[in-house]
């Protein structure tokens, strides 16, 4: 059976240098935007499942307690389990550092931005690739585009040279248009889709842990052990000196 002239591999092998190198870099954007696609989809989907342990976490009957609740084999990097951590280095660095200038700043305020700084850098690291996508979703449909004038270009050329409009002259050229046109398509819609799917999964997660790093804040300062003990001794000191 003979090959169609007018195939996917005809048109590759008719394309010139600059066909071809389009068709190469919407290949290579679409492989990109799909590796993040899947590597930070099944990234959302851990935390969704690991910020579903925060209730069990306030449950514990310990500070490591909890840690090893939210601790799982497949959760390298835990933005949950680096905030409680976070939190409790600030506290225990700032109890001990006192002759620092942050130890010039109340427990309070340097524990807040501990963990506002914590949550930055997990949001950051959350969110990373994002750009990609919507670079390539942005570029991808102008890139296929500017495929499907240069296959036009050539069309024109072809009749041309060949002095009238027979479909032997163009079926070529405006084919390679029209694929260069589908395959921009094809390369910036799954990579819309996925931006979009990922910011909306990534805002839940970030939520979360907005919400427990102020679970957080509030027990360091008024639920942990080393607080408990403050505010007793504060307690004892008032009732011996007699304050009210």
């Amino acid at each position: 059976m003979d090959s169609n002239p007018y195939g996917l591999a005809a048109i590759w092998t008719q394309g010139d240098v600059i066909i071809k190198t389009v068709a190469f870099v919407l290949l290579i954007m679409s492989v990109a935007s799909w590796y993040v696609i899947l590597t930070r989809g099944w990234q959302a989907w851990r935390l969704r499942a690991a910020s579903r342990r925060m209730g069990d976490f306030w449950h514990a009957h310990s500070f490591e307690e909890g840690l090893s609740v939210l601790r799982s084999e497949d959760e390298s990097d835990n933005p949950f389990i680096n905030l409680a951590l976070e939190g409790k280095a600030a506290v225990e660095h700032h109890a001990t550092n006192q002759d620092d200038l942050h130890g010039q700043l109340s427990l309070t305020e340097w524990l807040t931005e501990s963990l506002r700084g914590e949550i930055d850098e997990s949001a950051e690291r959350i969110q990373s690739g994002l750009p990609i996508l919507a670079s390539v979703g942005s570029t991808a449909p102008f890139i296929g585009l500017f495929g499907t004038v240069w296959g036009i270009y050539h069309a024109l050329v072809n009749i041309g040279m060949a002095g009238s409009a027979s479909i032997d002259k163009i079926a070529g050229p405006v084919g390679e248009a029209l694929i260069m046109t589908a395959f921009g398509l094809a390369v910036a819609i799954p990579a819309v889709l996925g931006y979009n799917a990922l910011v909306r999964a990534n805002k839940g997660v970030i939520s979360r842990m907005h919400r427990f790093a102020r679970q957080l804040h509030a027990y360091f300062l008024t639920g942990s052990p080393g607080a408990r003990n403050k505010v007793k001794q504060a307690s004892s000191a008032s009732t011996n000196t007699g304050v009210e």
